[in-house]
């Protein structure tokens, strides 16, 4: 049996883990976000946007409309369960980062046509930045489902 594990192993390419573990990085960095809005963490607004009142940013999140939220909460886990599940080579991945990167296209897509964020948070850098890497990330997982190293 042991040699069953390693030659199952020995199939993973290095940038399997390099991008398994570059991509937990960044999905927890979402996580920290999402998990420290919803909570309504005052410290850690004044710490990543120190020009924003906190009150402001919580106004403008409560004007979203539940289709944004959705969309963020789906994206923000889909994506760290997609990355779990690339770590763990299951094609599950494969799932997993397309419900993320639909929730990210809804989130923003309806965050765009919706209420107008605060100036320091209107910039359409980042969205397009998560989504370029969801779309990267399901991309791969694809690619290594195709090569039989997810199963």
């Amino acid at each position: 049996m042991a040699s069953d594990i390693n030659s199952v192993s020995a199939k993973a390419p290095v940038h399997l883990w390099i991008v398994g573990i570059l991509a937990l990085l960044w999905n927890l960095i979402g996580v920290v976000d999402y998990v420290m809005t919803r909570s309504r963490n005052d410290e850690y607004f004044r710490a990543v946007m120190p020009s924003l009142d906190p009150a402001v940013i919580y106004a403008y999140i409560d004007r979203m409309p539940l289709l944004v939220a959705a969309g963020w909460g789906l994206g923000v886990w889909g994506a760290l369960v997609g990355t779990l599940l690339l770590l763990a080579r299951s094609r599950h991945a494969v799932l997993a980062y397309l419900v993320s990167l639909v929730g990210a296209v809804v989130s923003f897509g309806v965050q765009f046509a919706g209420p107008k964020p605060p100036e320091g948070m209107d910039g359409p850098v980042m969205p397009i930045v998560i989504t370029l890497i969801a779309l990267a990330l399901l991309l791969y997982a694809r690619a290594m489902k195709a090569k039989g190293v997810l199963r």
